[in-house]
Parts: structure tokens; sequence; C-alpha cells
């Protein structure tokens, strides 16, 4: 696959394959489109017969996987990729390995239950003075700014709330993509500040932007992560369905550079 810009044509066959107002990785494709964070890949920009949208090393596929060369994907390494079915033999010939990882998409439905942080504790909006914070995260909670292009992308005005000690950031909950329709959440504490409702505090305040929007929070987590299915009750997301994504390891055929 070739990579092309981010701001594609209004028209073409992406809007039946990458339909608007989706909740969960639904919102990835709009998220792309509107925000220019992420990549679009086609088989032939001329004539688009299958093509991917990736973001925050997740990528959604649609199309027509017989006019891919497995060696095309080799882009998609090491990415969560959400593909129809009919994906499922090009992705195990282009990859060395591919885990199905079994995913849940939750809707905000009710009001969160009221957190209580612990005095000293501070939950506020975040602006454009709070990359370094967000930054002071440090490493290891430093994908919940991939979707946005770093810290500066997530502490834009509008996008996310945090929990402060003082100047330091505890716990950050931000949009991870917004779509026309649902804005999928996310949210990330540090390891010692757990267990203290710092994320439901934070996602509950965000909850409350989003639907000011006039859109409708979503959440998606693995089925087996139990705390973020605590934490999405304690907000008032309630399961809407799941479905599988795939974490493909490294490229298994060497093809071309792709061409940016």
């Amino acid at each position: 696959m070739i990579e092309w810009c981010a701001a594609v044509p209004a028209a073409g066959p992406w809007t039946s394959w990458f339909p608007a107002g989706r909740p969960g990785p639904g919102a990835l494709a709009e998220h792309v489109r509107t925000t220019g964070h992420g990549h679009w890949w086609v088989d032939d920009p001329a004539a688009p017969r299958a093509a991917a949208v990736t973001c925050a090393r997740h990528a959604v596929l649609a199309g027509d996987p017989r006019t891919t060369d497995p060696a095309g994907l080799g882009g998609l390494a090491h990415h969560y990729v959400l593909a129809p079915d009919r994906f499922l033999p090009l992705l195990g010939a282009a990859f060395e390995r591919i885990v199905p990882w079994e995913r849940m998409i939750w809707i905000h439905r009710e009001p969160g239950r009221a957190a209580r942080p612990a005095p000293g504790i501070r939950i506020r909006r975040l602006n454009g003075l709070d990359a370094p914070a967000v930054r002071g995260l440090g490493d290891d909670l430093a994908w919940i700014t991939e979707s946005w292009g770093g810290p500066a992308g997530v502490a834009a005005p509008g996008r996310a709330w945090g929990a402060f000690r003082g100047p330091r950031l505890l716990s950050l909950a931000c949009v991870y993509f917004t779509g026309s329709r649902y804005e999928d959440l996310a949210a990330a504490t540090r390891p010692g500040e757990r267990g203290h409702g710092l994320a439901a505090a934070c996602v509950t305040a965000l909850c409350a932007d989003v639907t000011a929007r006039g859109r409708a929070p979503s959440w998606t987590c693995s089925r087996d992560n139990h705390p973020s299915r605590r934490l999405a009750a304690a907000a008032g997301f309630r399961p809407e369905q799941g479905y599988v994504h795939y974490a493909v390891g490294a490229a298994a055929v060497r093809g071309p550079v792709p061409v940016r």
C-alpha cells in the first residue's frame, strides 16, 4: 500500500468503507480526516480498491483484500488492526504473527458516581500550558498522547481533564478519537496514584464536556481488562458491543519502502 495524505477528498469509496457516526474504533477514520493526526494507505491512489487508516498504532482496513500484496502492508507492522474476516488470510501472509484480542465498546448512558479525590488534589481542564505536565507522566503512559501527536496536542483546550497535586499531573482523561457523533475517551494514572478515584473524576468531568458539545462519549477496552471495565461502569458507561482486533507483529514479507 502507498501512504496517502490525511486530507482525503470528501467523495470516494471510503465514505462507505469508513462510515461516519460510529463509536469506539469506528471513530478513527473521522479523527484522522478532521484532525490530520494519522495516515491513509491505499493500494492505488488513482482508483483505490482497498485502504487502511492508521493512528496511534491502530489501523482499520476496508475494501477488497484481493487487490493488495502482503508486502504492501509492511507499514502496519506492530499495529492493532481492525478488519473484516475477509482480510485474515492477507494479514496471515503479511505478518509473522497475528493475535486476536477481544475488545468491548461502551457508551455513556447515565451520570457517573461522584468521585471525591483526597484533599490537595485538584481536578481541572487542561490547557496549552499543561503540555510539560503531560510529558511528565513518563514514557510508560505516553501512549495516551499518540492520537494527538504528543503532549501539546492532548493539552489543547477541550480535549482533556487532569488530577493535579500542585503542578504534578497524577491522572489524565482525554478524548482519544473524535468523531461526528461519538468521542472515544481514554484515561491513564500514575501507578502509585491508582485506586483513589482520580481517573473516574477526570472521566466524569470530560463526559460532561463531550455531552455539552452534542456528542456521546464512548469507551473501549479489552474484555479482560477489569480495572478499565470498573472505571467505565463508575463513570456511567454501559457495554454496547464486542469486537475483535488483531495485534500484528513484524512484517513477514519484505516489500518496497512505502511512499511518503
